[in-house]
Protein backbone atom coordinates (compact mmCIF):
# COMPACT_ATOMS: atom_id res chain seq x y z
CA UNK A 1 0.00 0.00 0.00
CA UNK A 2 2.65 2.02 0.54
CA UNK A 3 2.74 5.12 2.74
CA UNK A 4 -0.08 6.67 3.43
CA UNK A 5 -0.80 10.76 4.48
CA UNK A 6 -3.98 12.20 5.18
CA UNK A 7 -4.69 15.92 4.03
CA UNK A 8 -6.71 18.44 5.76
CA UNK A 9 -7.69 21.67 3.88
CA UNK A 10 -8.85 24.95 5.26
CA UNK A 11 -12.14 26.58 5.16
CA UNK A 12 -13.24 28.21 8.62
CA UNK A 13 -16.61 26.86 10.08
CA UNK A 14 -16.75 24.14 7.49
CA UNK A 15 -13.95 22.39 9.11
CA UNK A 16 -16.70 20.84 10.88
CA UNK A 17 -17.16 18.47 7.26
CA UNK A 18 -13.64 17.25 7.68
CA UNK A 19 -14.55 15.64 11.11
CA UNK A 20 -17.72 13.54 9.35
CA UNK A 21 -15.25 12.65 6.81
CA UNK A 22 -12.22 11.83 9.57
CA UNK A 23 -15.10 9.71 11.36
CA UNK A 24 -16.26 7.63 8.30
CA UNK A 25 -12.51 6.98 7.11
CA UNK A 26 -11.45 5.90 10.71
CA UNK A 27 -14.21 3.61 10.94
CA UNK A 28 -13.76 1.77 8.20
CA UNK A 29 -10.11 0.97 9.25
CA UNK A 30 -8.39 3.53 6.78
CA UNK A 31 -5.18 4.64 8.89
CA UNK A 32 -2.64 7.44 7.48
CA UNK A 33 0.75 7.62 8.87
CA UNK A 34 1.41 10.67 8.85
CA UNK A 35 -0.77 14.14 8.68
CA UNK A 36 -0.74 17.37 7.39
CA UNK A 37 -2.95 20.40 7.36
CA UNK A 38 -3.72 23.99 6.40
CA UNK A 39 -5.59 26.47 8.57
CA UNK A 40 -8.70 25.02 10.14
CA UNK A 41 -7.58 21.64 8.64
CA UNK A 42 -4.30 21.98 10.97
CA UNK A 43 -6.21 22.25 14.35
CA UNK A 44 -8.45 18.73 12.88
CA UNK A 45 -4.90 17.43 11.89
CA UNK A 46 -3.35 18.09 15.21
CA UNK A 47 -5.97 16.83 17.34
CA UNK A 48 -6.41 13.58 15.21
CA UNK A 49 -2.54 13.13 15.40
CA UNK A 50 -2.50 13.58 18.88
CA UNK A 51 -5.05 10.76 19.47
CA UNK A 52 -5.60 9.09 16.02
CA UNK A 53 -8.16 6.49 17.09
CA UNK A 54 -12.22 6.49 17.31
CA UNK A 55 -12.10 7.94 20.48
CA UNK A 56 -10.23 10.93 19.27
CA UNK A 57 -12.02 11.41 16.41
CA UNK A 58 -15.20 11.39 19.05
CA UNK A 59 -13.85 14.08 21.01
CA UNK A 60 -13.11 16.00 17.76
CA UNK A 61 -16.12 16.06 16.96
CA UNK A 62 -17.77 16.82 20.87
CA UNK A 63 -16.03 20.04 20.29
CA UNK A 64 -17.59 20.50 16.97
CA UNK A 65 -20.88 20.42 18.36
CA UNK A 66 -20.13 23.13 20.51
CA UNK A 67 -17.98 25.59 19.36
CA UNK A 68 -19.45 29.04 17.85
CA UNK A 69 -18.13 31.96 16.08
CA UNK A 70 -17.66 33.62 19.67
CA UNK A 71 -14.93 30.87 20.77
CA UNK A 72 -12.77 32.06 17.52
CA UNK A 73 -13.84 35.45 16.06
CA UNK A 74 -15.09 37.33 18.91
CA UNK A 75 -15.73 40.28 16.79
CA UNK A 76 -17.55 43.60 17.99
CA UNK A 77 -17.90 46.66 15.51
CA UNK A 78 -16.28 49.25 18.17
CA UNK A 79 -13.59 47.41 19.02
CA UNK A 80 -12.59 46.01 15.52
CA UNK A 81 -12.59 50.02 14.97
CA UNK A 82 -9.71 50.86 18.14
CA UNK A 83 -8.04 48.04 17.07
CA UNK A 84 -7.62 49.63 13.37
CA UNK A 85 -7.55 53.15 14.82
CA UNK A 86 -4.43 52.30 17.36
CA UNK A 87 -2.62 50.94 14.98
CA UNK A 88 -2.89 47.18 16.23
CA UNK A 89 -2.94 45.85 12.92
CA UNK A 90 -5.89 43.27 13.08
CA UNK A 91 -9.19 43.01 13.46
CA UNK A 92 -9.44 39.95 15.64
CA UNK A 93 -7.44 39.38 18.91
CA UNK A 94 -6.21 35.72 19.29
CA UNK A 95 -7.29 35.39 23.05
CA UNK A 96 -10.34 33.79 22.48
CA UNK A 97 -8.60 30.84 19.93
CA UNK A 98 -5.87 30.55 22.24
CA UNK A 99 -8.36 29.59 25.31
CA UNK A 100 -9.85 27.26 23.19
CA UNK A 101 -7.14 25.37 21.86
CA UNK A 102 -5.67 25.47 25.11
CA UNK A 103 -8.43 24.40 26.45
CA UNK A 104 -9.00 21.65 24.04
CA UNK A 105 -5.94 20.66 22.33
CA UNK A 106 -4.74 17.28 23.86
CA UNK A 107 -0.82 17.97 23.96
CA UNK A 108 1.48 20.88 24.26
CA UNK A 109 4.07 19.78 21.43
CA UNK A 110 3.24 18.99 18.19
CA UNK A 111 6.27 16.35 18.94
CA UNK A 112 3.83 14.66 21.62
CA UNK A 113 1.28 13.31 19.08
CA UNK A 114 1.08 9.69 18.08
CA UNK A 115 1.52 10.43 14.54
CA UNK A 116 4.31 12.45 12.89
CA UNK A 117 1.76 15.82 11.89
CA UNK A 118 2.92 18.64 9.71
CA UNK A 119 1.36 22.03 9.92
CA UNK A 120 1.41 24.90 7.63
CA UNK A 121 1.98 28.18 7.52
CA UNK A 122 3.18 31.17 5.41
CA UNK A 123 6.22 33.62 6.27
CA UNK A 124 4.62 37.02 6.01
CA UNK A 125 8.04 38.76 5.03
CA UNK A 126 8.91 36.13 1.54
CA UNK A 127 5.80 34.50 1.25
CA UNK A 128 7.42 30.56 0.95
CA UNK A 129 5.86 27.96 2.58
CA UNK A 130 6.97 26.85 6.73
CA UNK A 131 6.37 23.40 7.80
CA UNK A 132 6.25 23.41 11.59
CA UNK A 133 6.35 19.95 12.81
CA UNK A 134 8.20 20.40 16.22
CA UNK A 135 7.17 23.17 18.74
CA UNK A 136 4.67 24.14 20.88
CA UNK A 137 0.96 23.11 19.44
CA UNK A 138 -0.77 25.90 20.11
CA UNK A 139 1.89 28.62 18.28
CA UNK A 140 1.92 26.61 15.22
CA UNK A 141 -1.86 26.25 15.37
CA UNK A 142 -2.62 30.01 15.63
CA UNK A 143 0.32 30.60 12.81
CA UNK A 144 -1.11 28.55 10.53
CA UNK A 145 -5.18 30.11 11.32
CA UNK A 146 -3.71 33.79 11.65
CA UNK A 147 -5.75 35.03 8.61
CA UNK A 148 -3.61 38.16 6.97
CA UNK A 149 -6.28 41.52 8.31
CA UNK A 150 -7.92 39.40 10.27
CA UNK A 151 -5.37 38.21 12.68
CA UNK A 152 -2.17 39.56 13.55
CA UNK A 153 0.76 37.60 12.55
CA UNK A 154 2.42 35.16 14.82
CA UNK A 155 6.16 36.00 15.34
CA UNK A 156 7.92 32.28 15.65
CA UNK A 157 11.96 32.10 15.52
CA UNK A 158 12.61 35.09 14.67
CA UNK A 159 9.42 35.12 11.30
CA UNK A 160 5.97 36.54 11.33
CA UNK A 161 3.79 33.87 10.38
CA UNK A 162 0.09 33.74 8.79
CA UNK A 163 -2.17 31.76 7.31
CA UNK A 164 -1.03 28.87 5.61
CA UNK A 165 -3.86 29.07 3.06
CA UNK A 166 -2.36 32.14 1.48
CA UNK A 167 0.74 29.21 0.43
CA UNK A 168 -0.87 25.96 0.56
CA UNK A 169 -4.89 25.73 1.82
CA UNK A 170 -4.56 21.96 0.74
CA UNK A 171 -0.92 20.84 0.83
CA UNK A 172 -1.30 17.71 -1.26
CA UNK A 173 2.36 18.52 -2.48
CA UNK A 174 3.82 19.03 1.09
CA UNK A 175 2.50 15.45 1.91
CA UNK A 176 4.19 13.89 -1.81
CA UNK A 177 7.48 15.67 -0.65
CA UNK A 178 6.72 13.71 2.52
CA UNK A 179 7.04 10.46 0.70
CA UNK A 180 3.57 9.71 0.63
CA UNK A 181 2.59 7.55 -1.90
CA UNK A 182 -1.35 7.99 -1.57
CA UNK A 183 -2.75 11.14 -0.29
CA UNK A 184 -6.12 10.85 1.48
CA UNK A 185 -7.65 14.83 0.89
CA UNK A 186 -10.22 16.13 3.50
CA UNK A 187 -11.65 19.48 1.54
CA UNK A 188 -13.97 21.40 3.57
CA UNK A 189 -15.93 22.56 0.03
CA UNK A 190 -17.30 25.59 -1.01
CA UNK A 191 -21.01 27.16 0.06
CA UNK A 192 -22.26 26.87 -3.19
CA UNK A 193 -25.60 27.24 -2.87
CA UNK A 194 -25.90 30.99 -0.96
CA UNK A 195 -28.43 33.11 -2.60
CA UNK A 196 -26.40 36.10 -1.31
CA UNK A 197 -22.49 37.36 -0.45
CA UNK A 198 -21.57 36.82 3.18
CA UNK A 199 -22.01 39.72 5.22
CA UNK A 200 -19.23 41.27 7.15
CA UNK A 201 -15.53 41.82 6.13
CA UNK A 202 -14.54 39.03 8.00
CA UNK A 203 -16.92 36.54 6.70
CA UNK A 204 -16.11 37.64 3.08
CA UNK A 205 -12.26 37.35 3.31
CA UNK A 206 -13.63 33.62 5.02
CA UNK A 207 -15.47 32.79 1.89
CA UNK A 208 -12.94 34.25 -0.53
CA UNK A 209 -10.24 32.24 1.16
CA UNK A 210 -12.89 28.63 0.58
CA UNK A 211 -12.91 29.45 -3.03
CA UNK A 212 -9.52 29.70 -3.08
CA UNK A 213 -8.93 26.84 -1.62
CA UNK A 214 -11.26 24.83 -3.79
CA UNK A 215 -9.13 25.95 -7.18
CA UNK A 216 -6.25 25.77 -5.72
CA UNK A 217 -7.13 21.70 -4.85
CA UNK A 218 -8.18 20.77 -8.36
CA UNK A 219 -5.00 22.51 -9.74
CA UNK A 220 -2.83 19.94 -6.97
CA UNK A 221 -4.95 16.74 -7.96
CA UNK A 222 -3.95 17.43 -11.22
CA UNK A 223 -0.24 18.59 -11.22
CA UNK A 224 0.48 15.44 -8.72
CA UNK A 225 -2.02 12.88 -9.67
CA UNK A 226 1.73 11.40 -11.66
CA UNK A 227 3.30 11.49 -8.85
CA UNK A 228 0.84 9.94 -6.07
CA UNK A 229 -2.76 8.47 -5.83
CA UNK A 230 -4.59 11.16 -4.74
CA UNK A 231 -8.06 10.71 -3.58
CA UNK A 232 -10.15 13.47 -2.59
CA UNK A 233 -13.18 12.68 -0.80
CA UNK A 234 -16.39 14.64 -1.76
CA UNK A 235 -17.76 17.83 -0.20
CA UNK A 236 -20.70 18.17 0.32
CA UNK A 237 -23.21 19.79 -2.45
CA UNK A 238 -25.38 21.89 -2.12
CA UNK A 239 -23.70 23.82 0.60
CA UNK A 240 -25.61 27.24 1.82
CA UNK A 241 -23.54 27.10 5.30
CA UNK A 242 -21.26 30.03 5.49
CA UNK A 243 -17.28 29.38 6.86
CA UNK A 244 -17.68 31.92 8.91
CA UNK A 245 -20.69 30.84 10.44
CA UNK A 246 -19.79 28.11 13.43
CA UNK A 247 -23.99 27.05 14.39
CA UNK A 248 -24.00 24.21 11.85
CA UNK A 249 -21.26 21.92 13.54
CA UNK A 250 -23.31 19.09 14.04
CA UNK A 251 -25.27 18.97 10.78
CA UNK A 252 -21.84 19.39 8.91
CA UNK A 253 -20.65 16.54 10.40
CA UNK A 254 -23.94 13.74 10.32
CA UNK A 255 -24.11 15.46 6.44
CA UNK A 256 -20.60 14.70 5.35
CA UNK A 257 -19.92 11.45 7.59
CA UNK A 258 -23.37 10.13 5.91
CA UNK A 259 -22.01 11.25 2.35
CA UNK A 260 -18.45 9.60 2.69
CA UNK A 261 -19.76 6.28 4.33
CA UNK A 262 -21.97 6.06 1.04
CA UNK A 263 -18.75 7.20 -1.46
CA UNK A 264 -16.75 4.61 0.64
CA UNK A 265 -19.30 1.61 -0.21
CA UNK A 266 -19.39 2.97 -4.02
CA UNK A 267 -15.74 2.52 -4.18
CA UNK A 268 -14.29 6.08 -3.58
CA UNK A 269 -11.09 5.13 -2.48
CA UNK A 270 -10.04 3.62 -5.56
CA UNK A 271 -10.95 6.17 -7.80
CA UNK A 272 -8.51 8.77 -7.81
CA UNK A 273 -9.99 12.29 -9.36
CA UNK A 274 -11.15 15.77 -7.94
CA UNK A 275 -14.91 15.61 -7.77
CA UNK A 276 -16.67 18.08 -9.94
CA UNK A 277 -18.11 19.50 -6.74
CA UNK A 278 -14.95 21.35 -5.92
CA UNK A 279 -15.09 23.23 -9.57
CA UNK A 280 -17.02 26.79 -9.99
CA UNK A 281 -20.53 26.14 -9.93
CA UNK A 282 -23.88 27.50 -8.93
CA UNK A 283 -26.96 26.22 -7.90
CA UNK A 284 -30.49 28.14 -8.51
CA UNK A 285 -32.45 29.00 -5.40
Amino acid sequence: MGTTAFVFAGGGSLGAVEVGMLRELVQSGVRPDFVVGSSVGALNAVHFAAVPTPEGVERLERIWRTVRRRDVFPVSPLGAMLRLLTGRGALVPHTALRRLLERYLPLARLEDAALPRHVIATDLLDGSEVRLSAGPAVDALLASTAIPGIFAPVRQAGRYLVDGGVTSNTPIATAVELGASRVIVLPTGIACALDAPPRGMVAVALHALTLLIARQLVSDVERLRDRAQILVVPPLCPLAVSSYDFSHGGELIDRAAAATARWLDQGGLRQPQAPETLRPHRHGR
